[in-house]
């Protein structure tokens, strides 16, 4: 299959894109979008023939749910049954950070294929703010099912080249619409009554969350910049779902959640700090270092990639992936993370860095 790149750039050429994107969607086929997080692989998630391209062409099992996104908000009633006692915080999420990059979960209707929810009760939405992918999804009128644009388990995608890399041959068409804003996958909460659950940590931080669970239950406590999460948050209305040791009888109830995840075809381990680095004896091993803000003096590595030169952890997301897959396509033998402040959007990054190196590395 030839694999067409549509660019996006001018009035003239987003239209020819989104009406070429709108035909294969409408034939069933799916095509890689630019959200504001990362490129996703859309199709009709009504459509379960559709759908069923999205797991083909990403090698995706099918006991991973899918996220659903909505080309406006009235879909929401029309796939979801939001229950009375969680609908002020629904609501107050949906007007706070719609659209943008944050999933809910809620319980679904019976016009959401089984395929979608991997046969869950829940269906997990949300709404893009990225103009080329609201553009398509406006002109087809119908939700689209649109995971990560890349094979499944690798880095996430952040660019129309990273998508051509992964599904090249795989898929009909990519609108390339530049780099993407965030560069992580949406924030994932499972509204349960007045409690909502964090399920994958991402760029709409658990301060937000907890800043809007507080003014719909008006409470007073106060958020510090930096907090532990574990205890603090569940104050403020918010849960983490406890990590199991291994994926063998882990409940997926939203993507992102299993153990192993957007890693690199090269080893990967954590270094908490890279000043202390000690190279193996005599290894003579090419080694990379993904860094959080600067490259350690004196250190052996053949190739080191800076998430932010300033310590922003914004920017850190932005290139997290990017950066990865640098390190990924420089011929190294084994590639070590510095981990970055866990606070913000830190929890986010370290939650993406965790799963990229799970794998044990002798």
């Amino acid at each position: 299959m030839e694999t067409r790149l549509a660019p996006t750039h001018t009035p003239e050429t987003l239209h020819q894109a989104v009406t070429a994107a709108v035909a294969e969607l409408q034939a069933g086929n799916p095509v890689a979008l630019p959200t504001e997080t990362v490129y996703g692989l859309a199709a009709d998630a009504l459509r379960p023939g559709a759908v069923v391209k999205i797991f083909e062409a990403k090698e995706r099992p099918l006991f991973d749910p899918l996220i659903v996104h909505l080309p406006s908000e009235d879909w929401l009633e029309r796939i979801t049954a939001i229950p009375p006692r969680s609908r002020r915080l629904v609501e107050g999420l949906i007007r706070r950070f719609w659209p943008g990059p944050l999933t809910l979960v809620l319980p679904r209707r019976d016009n959401v294929p089984d395929l979608v929810s991997s046969g869950l009760p829940t269906v997990a939405v949300r709404m893009s703010a990225h103009p080329v992918f609201n553009s398509v999804c406006s002109a087809f009128g119908r939700p689209l099912a649109a995971p990560s644009a890349n094979r499944f388990g690798r880095i996430s995608p952040t660019t129309a080249q990273h998508v051509m890399t992964e599904l090249g041959g795989r898929i009909p068409l990519i609108l390339n619409g530049g780099a993407t804003e965030y560069g992580l996958e949406s924030t994932i909460v499972k509204v349960e009554g007045s409690v909502l659950r964090l399920l994958r940590a991402g760029p709409v931080t658990p301060e937000g969350l907890g800043s809007v669970w507080r003014s719909v239950k008006e409470s007073q406590a106060e958020i510090p910049n930096e907090v532990d999460v574990s205890e603090f948050f569940e104050k403020l209305g918010i849960t983490f779902p406890a990590i199991p040791p291994s994926n063998e009888g882990l409940l997926i109830e939203a993507p992102g959640q299993l153990l192993t995840h957007y890693a690199p075809m090269t080893p990967m381990r954590l270094l908490p700090r890279p000043l202390d680095f000690v190279p193996p004896t005599a290894s003579k091993r090419r080694l990379g270092l993904l860094a959080f803000s600067q490259a350690p003096a004196g250190k052996d590595f053949t190739q080191v990639e800076i998430l932010s030169a300033t310590g922003d952890l914004r920017e850190a997301a932005a290139t997290l992936f990017a950066k990865m897959r640098s390190l990924d396509e420089g011929g190294l033998d084994l590639i070590y993370a510095e981990a970055v402040p866990e606070t913000g959007l830190g929890i986010a990054i370290m939650d993406r860095l965790r799963k990229a190196t799970v794998q044990n590395v002798q």
